[in-house]
């Protein structure tokens, strides 16, 4: 992953975008510290689409014996036995 100072970064934009689109993205820094990334549009719809709790049950590879029964004890009694 490239790294640019935040001068140069606005100094060569159009080649930056260019780099990012291509699939290289860049960080960007200020005083040596790190600031912000510029990467494609694609792939920032990609990495932040989080799934669902119900859309990751859906895909589970396992069969349903694979999750073990939830206990019909409430928690507080669970806790309270030290389980």
């Amino acid at each position: 992953m490239k790294e640019l100072q935040l001068r140069d970064a606005k100094a060569t934009l159009s080649a930056v975008m260019d780099l990012a689109v291509s699939g290289e993205p860049t960080v960007i820094t200020r005083h040596g510290r790190k600031e912000a990334v510029l990467l494609s549009f694609e792939e920032w719809q990609r990495i932040s689409r989080v799934p669902d709790f119900a859309d990751l049950l859906r895909v589970f590879p396992g069969e349903p014996g694979d999750i073990p029964e939830r206990s019909r004890k409430p928690a507080r009694a669970l806790r309270d036995a030290g389980l």
